[in-house]
């Protein structure tokens, strides 16, 4: 990605403001990690990784300022001679006049922004982590229901667009049909979206293709969201043995990340989308740390054990009556 990509997609947000290098805007950004190489002034220039952004805080610039202006611009060279992609000053404090000609001498862009060094290193890392993360294409449909992010996914015609055409006229929302497009984004999530070219549009068989924004408003859509939740929706199969219990934990692996995956089976009388709707309230239970399976089975063993002790109760009981109780049934 180029700097000047960068500047123009966040200006307005960050407040950046480009003070000098404005021919080097066509430097490239290799990699989404933000650089605080204070060091580097000193001269101490080996953990400079090339291709990352590098920002100057308060006590960077107190250092520049510190020094004598012939050390200064020595100090200011230091840095732009690890020829970094772009350089940012934050909380907009003064910049030394040697740091602005060594930028500009070298094509450097430098750039100013009011934020603190923190806001903004968080604000960039996102920002780059989306732009430059891995993207994948996958066949399925991605639905935002009760503010799950489920995917769905089965082979071609078995119904989920028909599902997710339902979900929709419930209230909930779609982000993707047929092909969503899916990138990982530090540390371990897995953000959805819709294909630039059939975003909105959705596929119903014997209808022909509908647009869901138009039909029913902006509320029935999202641009994009986190995966939480994959629903693998397949053909009722006798011969298969099904969990009963929800104990059993699967995960569908997405760029590297396993997601929480349920098989559900459909057949004539099975309500999909009613199922769907209570996985995903049941998934907001479990992050919440509510398992009602697991819950369940605990009272179930703790019943047996109870039952157990007291079988084991009754076996150690004496066989014979104490001395001077009589049996009535003895006499």
């Amino acid at each position: 990605m180029e700097v000047s990509t960068l500047l123009r997609a966040l200006r307005v947000e960050l407040g950046l403001e480009l003070i000098a290098g404005k021919s080097g805007l066509d430097r490239r950004i290799t990699g989404p990690g933000i650089q605080k190489s204070g060091l580097a002034l000193t001269g101490f220039n080996h953990m400079v990784k090339p291709g990352l952004i590098q920002v100057l805080g308060k006590t960077e610039i107190d250092y520049l300022w510190s020094l004598e202006p012939k050390n200064r611009y020595e100090a200011s060279n230091h840095l732009i001679s690890c020829s970094p992609p772009g350089i940012i000053v934050t909380r907009s404090l003064d910049i030394p006049e040697q740091l602005i000609r060594s930028a500009t001498d070298s094509r450097v862009p430098l750039m100013s922004t009011g934020l603190r060094s923190a806001l903004l290193i968080e604000s960039l890392h996102k920002f780059l982590a989306n732009r430059m993360a891995q993207v994948r294409s996958i066949h399925g449909v991605l639905v935002d229901v009760f503010g799950v992010g489920i995917l769905l996914i089965g082979k071609s015609g078995i119904g989920k667009s028909e599902c997710a055409l339902e979900l929709v006229m419930r209230g909930h929302r779609l982000v993707a049909d047929d092909v969503v497009d899916v990138n990982f984004v530090p540390p371990s999530s897995i953000i959805g979206a819709g294909n630039e070219l059939i975003r909105h549009n959705m596929e119903i068989r014997g209808l022909g293709i509908i647009n869901i924004k138009d039909l029913f408003g902006v509320a029935a859509i999202r641009e994009s969201k986190k995966i939480q939740l994959v629903i693998n929706v397949e053909d009722w199969d006798n011969s298969k043995v099904y969990d009963r219990l929800g104990i059993v934990t699967q995960t569908h692996s997405i760029l590297g990340v396993s997601i929480p995956r349920i098989d559900i089976p459909v057949r004539p009388g099975r309500s999909l989308t009613s199922i769907i709707e209570v996985a995903a309230r049941n998934q907001i239970l479990k992050v919440m740390g509510h398992h009602s399976a697991l819950e369940f089975q605990h009272k179930i063993d703790a019943s047996v054990e109870h039952s157990v002790q007291v079988v084991r109760g009754i076996s150690e009981l004496p066989h014979s009556l104490p001395a001077g109780i009589i049996d009535d049934d003895a006499e």
